[in-house]
């Protein structure tokens, strides 16, 4: 069971995507089991509120793993990472704008990228209380009400962040290239902003998480995915062209160290969520 729905408007400058999930009936625990799960470019805030802690693994072969709680941020990544999925999970949670976590969480999105917080460690005792409050919701749709409101009371009692207007529109221009499959040079976009190359990176990474480079990766990686999923028989050598990749190798190398597998081993799995495989 799982409820998508858009936030309030005031919280759409900061929110892309509000979800709530829980398991249709009871899980039943599958011991060991593991998936990849693959980037969005974008930042995650998320409560579990039932089953276990989060639990990640550095790769594949890691034995122990770590946890990291029931109420984290998943900042922006450039490629997979490991989780353990051995029982379903009752969670809710946001997708994040640029720009949005100085706003909502009280940190620049480059302090938060490539690795899962806790969110006491950002909110203090205030993320045991939005835990609570979550629980205490008896459907998806309340729980994604009092996320929202929750949200909305932080954002009105922090002065309001926006994203900075020269990685506004770099965005902007990354976005359209990708739509029509076509590559931005970095030097066109610092260009465009008037800033040194040095200072554009800073203010997009602070902003984003991730360099221009990598974001703009993390684009054409989410085309092919999007394509995939639309015509799961077409040969990936078609998508990769399409979405702008040299050649097969190219999209090789990128698909390996993006996702942790390989295109055919992506295939094979045959993920119900396209950014979920079990491995």
């Amino acid at each position: 069971m799982q409820l998508t729905r858009l936030p309030s408007p005031r919280l759409r400058p900061f929110v892309r995507l509000m979800w709530a999930s829980a398991p249709a009936e009871k899980p039943a625990e599958r011991p060991g089991a593991r998936e990849h799960v693959l980037p969005t470019g974008g930042m995650h805030l998320v409560f579990r509120l039932g089953g276990p802690p989060l639990r990640l693994f550095s790769d594949d072969a890691d034995a122990d793993g770590f946890t990291v709680g029931h109420a984290m941020v998943g900042g922006a990544r450039s490629a997979f990472f490991v989780r353990d999925v051995s029982i379903q999970t009752h969670s809710v949670g946001v997708m994040l704008h640029p720009g949005a976590a100085r706003a909502l969480l009280g940190a620049p999105e480059d302090a938060l990228a490539e690795c899962h917080t806790p969110l006491d460690a950002l909110w203090g005792a205030d993320a045991g209380f939005a835990l609570e409050q979550l629980q205490g919701a008896a459907s998806l749709e309340r729980q994604l009400a009092t996320l929202e409101a929750l949200l909305s009371a932080r954002l009105a009692a922090r002065a309001m962040h926006g994203l900075h207007p020269a990685v506004a529109q770099a965005l902007a221009s990354l976005s359209s290239a990708d739509d029509d499959g076509q590559a931005v040079a970095i030097r066109e976009l610092v260009k465009q902003s008037g800033y040194s190359h040095r200072r554009f990176i800073e203010l997009f990474r602070g902003m984003t998480g991730i360099a221009p480079k990598q974001y703009a990766r993390m684009l054409r990686f989410d085309r092919v995915l999007g394509q995939f999923v639309l015509d799961p028989t077409r040969p990936w050598v078609e998508l990769a062209l399409e979405a702008g990749y040299s050649d097969q190798a190219h999209f090789n190398r990128e698909f390996l160290a993006i996702a942790g597998m390989s295109p055919q081993a992506y295939r094979r799995a045959a993920p119900a969520s396209s950014r979920h495989v079990q491995v």
